[in-house]
């Protein structure tokens, strides 16, 4: 017998009324990469135009994957609407001026009791992802991550961006983010960091049997990886290294010469000016 998603909620406690619902959130306006990085998505969802959870007394949320694929995020209680100029706010998230013109907000409380199951089950929606909000029916459970998970399922190496605390969790928990370690490990490649509160950028490069895997996890220990000028700026700034960002601009294979990564990592220099204004001294 084939798993589904409500199987493994029941023994956290779930409990299915004709009341409850399920959610999927994939808005293309919103990267859930953002949203999900800054702890924002639990006030996204709080915002609608339309009044979709009125007769909702349960939602059990999911974010959006590849194709219809879903992972889980969490089960929140709709306690109560008001209009959406009296939503909560948030600090820092430049969306929310456009997400208090909505007509709702809705006060969700989540349920603790299933906030170790967040990221770890994922699930297969179905073909109908447009219907993002749909009555609960036991989807088809695809996976079911390992214990300790805080990052979201690798997706792509050019879609995400990753705060050191996020890099950190990682290296933490390298069984819990497998598929993270192997996918990293398994390329050499260019990456960036971005210092955020200045909007200046480092471009280093990785290879050897390591590949990015091996590059990163000495910025998760020292935040500057041993570069001058990051271990400058962290000493400068007491918010450094946790406002560092960091992406993958060009995956390369680890057969790759050292020279010809290196050559990438220079036109990627030379392309985003890291070296005449950024952390790159050369």
């Amino acid at each position: 017998m084939n798993l589904g998603v409500l199987d493994i909620l029941k023994l956290a406690g779930f409990v299915s009324t004709s009341r409850s619902r399920l959610v999927r959130h994939q808005d293309p306006q919103y990267p859930l990469d953002e949203l999900l990085r800054n702890d924002w998505l639990e006030i996204y969802q709080s915002y609608q135009r339309r009044p979709v959870f009125h007769k909702a007394d349960l939602i059990a949320v999911f974010y959006g994957l590849r194709a219809t694929r879903g992972a889980f995020y969490g089960v929140y209680r709709v306690v109560g609407h008001r209009p959406g100029t009296e939503g909560k706010t948030l600090s820092g998230c430049a969306w929310l001026h456009q997400w208090q013109r909505e007509e709702f907000f809705y006060d969700l409380e989540r349920d603790p009791r299933f906030d170790n199951l967040r990221h770890r089950l994922i699930i297969d929606w179905g073909p109908a992802t447009r219907s993002w909000v749909q009555k609960v029916v036991n989807k088809p459970l695809l996976e079911i991550q390992e214990p300790g998970r805080r990052l979201p399922p690798f997706d792509d190496y050019l879609e995400f961006s990753l705060s050191h605390t996020q890099l950190k969790d990682l290296f933490a928990s390298e069984e819990a983010h497998r598929e993270w370690r192997a996918r990293l490990g398994a390329v050499a490649g260019v990456y960036l960091i971005l210092a955020e509160g200045s909007g200046h950028l480092y471009v280093g490069s990785a290879s050897g049997d390591g590949g990015i895997w091996a590059r990163w996890r000495e910025y998760a220990k020292t935040g500057h990886g041993g570069n001058t000028l990051l271990r400058d700026l962290i000493h400068r700034d007491s918010s450094y290294p946790d406002g560092f960002r960091f992406s993958v601009l060009q995956v390369l294979p680890k057969t790759m010469s050292r020279d010809e990564v290196i050559r990438r990592e220079m036109l990627c220099k030379s392309k985003l000016g890291s070296r005449a204004t950024g952390l790159n001294l050369n």
